[in-house]
């Protein structure tokens, strides 16, 4: 089902949480709501299930407008962050309940629930009780009884935030089986950019309840639409050197290193202060006359066939990996040239990429 989102808008107050967001969720998509505690992804969500009330806008689901529709008839299946298993039910009669609340047949249940189960791996757990059950295991079984219902839209609110991180990693990958099985459009609400970049078809990133980008996960690693967006997406964090403008070059800001790439943007006003954002893995060391810098190695952090080194240019510090083959000391000078990809120039004062 294709999701359709025209100037949705959510006020609580004077508070806006959401403001004037457009967006399509396209059929049989897994997409990333993803962005910092605060943000308006969970009052996304919530708008979508029909559990709060929009301020201004409207949903469409295909051709229907759902804005005002009550949440029993979206068609919504809802995976809450504490998962919300009833306690007193077993894992069979949890997972089949939304079937009883609709006065589907007692043998049908069973065997849909089952079916359900099966998807989601947990078939020899069915006559236990929540409590007996790992966080994994409730995580499925919340899943399980969100498609039973066989939803439109599947909607998952911070699923994976109570798990540890071995678990949180075969969940995700988990949840990416099911979705790609049961071919249901969902959208995944996570605060965790490593989780939405490994099994999200498309991230749409958000801050204060504004759209910042939506793209593929690679794209939006790759070209950034601003300053907070480069931030945002990597790890380690990209670099970002304070500095200006001069003779078609950067210098950082206290005038010590000059960074010359053969990518900025053409006609730069002199003395325009611009943040340059360099991925560690964008600066490599020059075997070579060419070189876009030079520097200082200031310290040096191994990490498998890998290096992370610490630069010092002037006031500031930039991290690059170094290979292993490059025996450069600390305090040593190095001479590094600029990849094509990983390196951005943004305005100082907006954020906004140039």
């Amino acid at each position: 089902m294709r999701v359709k989102i025209e100037n949705l808008t959510k006020r609580f107050g004077d508070f806006t949480a959401v403001d004037h967001f457009n967006m399509t969720f396209e059929d049989g998509q897994l997409v990333a709501l993803l962005g910092p505690s605060g943000c308006g992804k969970s009052t996304m969500l919530n708008m979508l299930s029909g559990i709060l009330p929009v301020t201004e806008g409207k949903i469409y689901f295909d051709e229907d407008d759902v804005t005002n529709m009550p949440p029993q008839d979206r068609g919504v299946g809802l995976v809450f962050q504490n998962y919300a298993l009833y306690p007193h039910m077993s894992v069979l009669e949890n997972i089949a309940f939304p079937l009883e609340i609709q006065k589907v047949p007692k043998a049908e249940r069973k065997k849909r629930a089952m079916e359900m189960a099966a998807l989601v791996h947990v078939e020899q757990l069915v006559d236990r009780k929540p409590s007996a059950l790992s966080g994994g295991q409730q995580q499925r079984v919340a899943i399980a009884r969100a498609l039973i219902k066989s939803p439109r839209l599947l909607l998952l609110d911070e699923p994976l935030s109570n798990l540890d991180a071995r678990l949180r990693l075969e969940m995700r990958e988990e949840i990416r089986r099911i979705q790609v099985k049961t071919g249901v459009t969902t959208i995944f609400v996570t605060h965790d950019q490593e989780e939405a970049m490994s099994i999200c078809d498309r991230i749409v990133l958000m801050k204060d309840g504004v759209l910042q980008q939506q793209d593929g996960p690679q794209e939006l690693y790759d070209s950034p639409a601003n300053l907070f967006v480069a931030n945002f997406l990597g790890n380690p964090p990209i670099n970002n050197l304070h500095g200006f403008i001069k003779d078609g070059a950067f210098v950082t800001r206290d005038g010590a290193v000059t960074i010359r790439y053969r990518n900025f943007p053409k006609e730069l006003p002199e003395g325009r202060r611009v943040i340059l954002g360099i991925r560690a893995e964008a600066a490599i060391i020059s075997n070579n006359d060419t070189h876009d810098f030079t520097s200082v190695i200031k310290t040096r952090y191994t990490m498998g066939k890998e290096e992370l080194a610490f630069l010092n240019l002037g006031d500031q510090e930039m991290r690059v990996y170094l290979s292993n083959e490059h025996e450069s000391a600390p305090g040593s000078e190095a001479s590094f040239h600029l990849r094509s990809k990983g390196v951005f120039l943004f305005d100082e004062e907006t954020g906004a990429r140039l």
